[in-house]
């Protein structure tokens, strides 16, 4: 069987592991983190970067340095994870879903004006597969109307929008490295912040309500509870393992391109025969090969093209559920317009095997069984 997704590891992850269990210091913030924290700092320009225990734990910060309320009103769009609404949603706010892009799957930018109102506080985009929303247009609205921009940037490590990194651009960036992703430890993410004023509460957020981080600096001669917290702080083991990879990331990010780059190849005639739908690259936009994917007729093509595949041992995946059809979307959101693209285009897309050493030979074989599929099918109405 052709895996969907194999963990990354590059092979230096163990020898850092070990180097923390010698130090004696497996709990958070210890050299490991700091120098992830670091690294993206330097790779992004951000201000401010925390690890932390996940890209949901990133996005609940950013929820609460926002100072969102109950009754307030975040924009983002239904296609996405869960955990980009919840964050909000636990801090009491109405989610208003606006309808995507086909051709990127992601919010649409033009439909964000049309859906603010007196109450809302903050717009979400999501980077779909790694490629940027329209960002100059969503923070020029942002800046129109005076509200937060929080990046939901879980999939976008190494992406760029006009040369500037995904997650740096608006208030807050929230990245992901779970093991699905480019760069894994296993369960992680970060929390990015661009204004210095930002920081101080972020650091206390994230040590459960202490000034701890303060202390090990030398701010205050010792630490207490000063503020609402949680334990949003990941442990140093895991740190360690992120770092083997983000050390190589420019090795591992040449390595999914070329994979990404070798599907767009083989699949661009099908594409041309309007059988399928490939992947839209926008010009100002630099993508991280996070994934690849291809759109069928309908949900019925796509359903009968999954089976085919697990028959000829290629494990392939659909995705997200538009969140404003669950039941909790229902409860805690509305949809505002037409759902003209979420629905249908989420029922059309099919995500393809791709992780860091995926080897050609298989590539091969995932390409040459979609062309098999396709041998007799009518084109794409």
């Amino acid at each position: 069987m052709i895996s969907f997704n194999v963990p990354p590891y590059y092979g230096n992850e163990e020898i850092y592991i070990h180097e923390v269990i010698q130090n004696h210091k497996i709990c958070g913030d210890g050299q490991f983190t700091k120098r992830c924290n670091n690294w993206i700092e330097e790779k992004t320009g951000t201000s401010k970067a925390l690890l932390t225990t996940s890209c949901t734990s990133a996005l609940e910060m950013a929820a609460l340095l926002c100072d969102i309320k109950p009754e307030d009103e975040v924009i983002m769009s239904s296609y996405t994870f869960v955990s980009t609404a919840n964050a909000f949603v636990l801090r009491g706010a109405k989610i208003v879903f606006v309808d995507i892009r086909p051709d990127t799957m992601n919010i649409n930018e033009k439909l964000i004006e049309n859906a603010i109102t007196a109450k809302t506080r903050a717009i979400v985009p999501m980077h779909y597969a790694g490629i940027s929303c329209e960002m100059d247009v969503i923070l020029d609205i942002a800046k129109r109307y005076h509200l937060l921009v929080v990046e939901d940037a879980a999939q976008g490590v190494m992406s760029t929008y006009q040369g500037k990194a995904l997650g740096a651009m608006g208030d807050f960036g929230c990245y992901s490295f779970h093991e699905t992703k480019n760069y894994s430890m296993g369960e992680g993410g970060a929390l990015l912040i661009q204004n210095q004023d930002y920081v101080e509460r972020a650091e206390i957020l994230r040590e459960k309500g202490t000034n701890r981080s303060q202390f090990w600096r030398g701010q205050v001669d010792k630490y207490t509870w000063v503020d609402l917290g949680s334990s949003f702080l990941p442990s140093e083991l895991n740190a360690a393992y992120l770092f083997g990879q983000l050390s190589k990331a420019d090795e591992i990010n040449e390595n999914r391109l070329k994979s990404w780059n070798f599907y767009y190849e083989k699949l661009y005639p099908l594409y041309e025969q309007r059988k399928i739908q490939i992947p839209f690259i926008p010009k100002d936009c630099v993508h991280n090969a996070h994934m690849f994917y291809i759109k069928t007729s309908d949900i019925t093509e796509r359903d009968a093209l999954i089976r085919y595949m697990k028959e000829h041992e290629i494990e392939t995946v659909f995705h997200y559920i538009p969140l404003h059809s669950a039941k909790a979307g229902l409860r805690f959101g509305r949809f505002n317009g037409d759902d003209v693209y979420t629905t249908k285009e989420s029922e059309r897309l099919l995500r393809l095997p791709l992780y860091y050493g995926l080897q050609s030979e298989d590539i091969n074989k995932v390409v040459e069984s979609i062309w098999q599929f396709y041998k007799n099918r009518n084109p794409i109405l």
